[in-house]
């Protein structure tokens, strides 16, 4: 089980959020990799703190996890931060934690160095793809069940001839004429009181430091061609309108051989034919004869899993609702479901045949009989 992330970082559930970010710089400096040479303890309990400070820093994530625990972040874009990441990405999530400077140190990359440098981050950075969004329709039946739906998208992934690089086969890079072969260009401003230095990635070679001198030519020097690629969503059960999901790495790929942006997959709910949705209950409309209403009847409902029979009551007033317990839409957060809610509707027909006429004509005298002395009106309740 994984460990409470108050536990984590040693705070209260009460801590505020300054307490939060000095709990995790503490611990941070204590288990650091390059503090902790071939410790993979250490190295898991950075990852740890990195994950826990990732979800109590965010008042959005922080209540989310206090009202639901680890389950409530999940499919929510939240949860699971620490796993699988490398150093780089905790250190561009979270070095402002640590400032410029710390405890006569330098700045927390110079600190925390993982052999690469600014540069070569900013290169990554700067070819990355893309993210892609999509709407996923689902059907209540989908939602109740939970599903896995294969979807085809457009998205741009490496070139098969090229091999990503951009490059002509049998040809390679060269030197970017802009930069130099640092990935950067340097903009000076100068007034009369000081000197301004602007350093951004250089818009030529994207940061790589180096361009296509022949171009392939099925991708034209851009290393990625679009194609159609179809993928499997994993869609729990209980979701609702609103709801997404992040899939890591099913995005566009990024220029020359960059690392691929996510896939945002946004759900949305169906209308259906006969179930109406309020939270995870779901109402339906069943109609009876009045003279099941009268004498009470067994009759066969719907249901988000097939049919089932309800007992309809004698007696039964138009517009009386019949509960069906955890029959409808399951809790996403937590165990259980929620009801279906059976309204009854009497069906009174509009053509009759003679021998119900006759029929409904003595029953109209009995009932005359039995009325006479009942008050036909009262208030609307």
């Amino acid at each position: 089980m994984a460990r409470d992330y108050y536990e984590t970082l040693n705070v209260g559930k009460n801590a505020s959020a300054d307490e939060i970010k000095k709990a995790y710089r503490k611990i941070a400096m204590k288990y650091h990799p390059d503090r902790n040479p071939g410790n993979k303890e250490a190295e898991n309990r950075f990852k740890e703190a990195a994950e826990a400070y990732s979800v109590l820093s965010d008042d959005k994530k922080r209540k989310t996890y206090d009202q639901f625990g680890p389950e409530g972040l999940k499919g929510t874009g939240f949860g699971g931060f620490g796993r699988g990441m490398t150093m780089e990405d905790i250190f561009s999530q979270f070095g402002d934690v640590f400032g410029r400077s710390f405890g006569g140190f330098g700045g927390f990359e110079d600190l925390f160095s993982t052999g690469r440098s600014g540069r070569q981050r900013s290169r990554t950075a700067s070819r990355a793809g893309s993210d892609l969004k999509i709407k996923l329709h689902l059907t209540l039946e989908e939602i109740s069940r939970g599903v896995t739906k294969k979807v085809k998208i457009k998205r741009m992934e490496s070139c098969d001839l090229c091999g990503g690089t951009g490059a002509k086969p049998g040809t390679s890079t060269i030197v970017c004429p802009v930069c130099g072969g640092s990935g950067e260009v340097r903009e000076v401003t100068r007034s009369f009181f000081c000197q301004m230095v602007n350093v951004h990635p250089c818009s030529n070679c994207h940061g790589d430091g180096r361009i296509v001198e022949h171009r392939c030519p099925k991708c034209a020097g851009d290393g990625r061609i679009r194609q159609v690629k179809e993928i499997s969503i994993q869609v729990p059960a209980g979701v609702t309108t609103g709801n997404y999901l992040t899939m890591q790495n099913e995005g566009n790929v990024g220029i020359r051989r960059g690392s691929r942006g996510d896939l945002i997959v946004i759900f949305e709910e169906k209308s259906h034919e006969y179930f109406v949705r309020n939270d995870d209950d779901v109402f339906v409309d069943i109609y009876i004869t009045p003279s099941e209403a009268v004498l009470g009847a067994e009759v066969e409902v719907p249901t988000l899993n097939g049919r089932v029979n309800l007992s309809v009551p004698q007696g039964t007033q138009p517009g009386k609702l019949l509960r069906l317990n955890n029959k409808g839409i399951p809790h996403l957060h937590s165990s259980g479901r929620g009801d279906q809610i059976v309204r009854v509707q009497v069906n009174i027909p509009e053509k009759i045949s003679w021998q119900e006429r006759n029929l409904y004509k003595e029953l109209s005298k009995i009932e005359s009989k039995a009325f006479k002395n009942n008050i036909r009106y009262g208030k609307i309740k």
